[in-house]
């Protein structure tokens, strides 16, 4: 008899998912003192790419968002986009439409025509946004928390529509590096005060469990919070984030695949992740709790080749 009302209660709640969120999911909202809505200047130049340090030169300026789009922002998206049909909600989800990709034949590949893609779905579980059949929120302390469970789809539909794009895998590691040999956006040793990995127990771990698994964008800068003691984890362009927290989607895609770069690693990895030149893929249709992204803005038309993005 117990185990029949437990499964009524969970399918109950299974149902429940996508109507109104539940208010208990809500976290202490903490202020880092950092601007979500600043960008850093990256000055045209070579870097030091990759484990073997080649030298890799940008030709031109570019500006970069110092931290990743947050819940809030992605939320202001989605009701601007909404009222104005850019995107268009079908049932429980969210759909853009996408110009598709030249087909090469590779051996992998897949045939990638226009049509609409899949934004976000609505309800699910790992989601901090909900919907009230009128207009998006974020679920209470997760404002200033990194978006999570958005395609790559939605990324590059968030950035399109501001007249952004997404960055390239040089620039974001230029972004991440500056222009010596480091290991780390800070240096070349880690801690486990300074990003959100797996090795970090955070203040979130202690106060909400394993369901707050991100952290507020730009959370390990110094401060300290209820006695928690941060440090810095600026890159050399003040940019936070850039290792741990969640992997953050890349313009590029593997050639002859659709493949999309991510970088930066997330809550879920080890140290070896999250250094700089650590990289990891996917299918742009997909999404999960520990993938989120960047913007970039500025000239590219002297020498970076974005994939297939168009």
């Amino acid at each position: 008899m117990k185990k029949l009302i437990l499964l009524i209660v969970l399918i109950i709640g299974l149902i429940g998912c996508s109507a109104e969120y539940d208010a208990s999911k809500s976290v202490e909202f903490i202020d880092t003192g950092v601007d979500s809505e600043a960008w850093a200047m990256i000055p045209a130049g070579s870097f030091l790419k990759g484990q073997h340090a080649h030298e890799t030169l940008i030709h031109y300026d570019y500006e970069i968002m110092i931290t990743d789009v947050t819940n809030a922002q992605f939320v202001r998206f989605l009701n601007e986009a909404l009222a104005d049909s850019s995107i268009k909600l079908d049932s429980d989800t969210l759909l853009v439409h996408y110009n598709g990709e030249p087909f090469e034949n590779g051996r992998h590949e897949f045939e990638f025509g226009p049509g609409a893609q899949r934004v976000m779905n609505l309800g699910e579980d790992g989601s901090r946004i909900y919907y009230d059949g009128k207009k998006f929120s974020v679920v209470g302390g997760f404002e200033n928390h990194p978006v999570v469970m958005v395609t790559w789809f939605a990324a590059n539909a968030y950035a399109q529509y501001y007249g952004w794009r997404l960055p390239t895998e040089n620039e974001w590691e230029k972004a991440a590096r500056g222009d010596d040999n480091r290991n780390y956006p800070w240096g070349n040793e880690i801690h486990r005060n300074q990003a959100n990995y797996i090795s970090s127990h955070t203040l979130f771990d202690r106060l909400f469990g394993h369901y707050a698994i991100t952290t507020p964008v730009g959370f390990y800068n110094g401060r300290t919070y209820d006695g928690y003691e941060t440090l810095d984890q600026k890159s050399p362009y003040g940019l936070y984030d850039m290792a741990g927290n969640v992997w953050q989607w890349m313009g590029d895609d593997k050639h002859q695949t659709h493949l999309r770069y991510m970088r930066g690693g997330c809550q879920a990895n080890y140290e070896y992740n999250l250094r700089i030149w650590s990289d990891n893929n996917a299918g742009p249709d997909h999404y999960g709790i520990n993938i989120g992204f960047r913007c970039v803005r500025g000239d590219m038309s002297h020498g970076e080749h974005v994939g297939h993005h168009h």
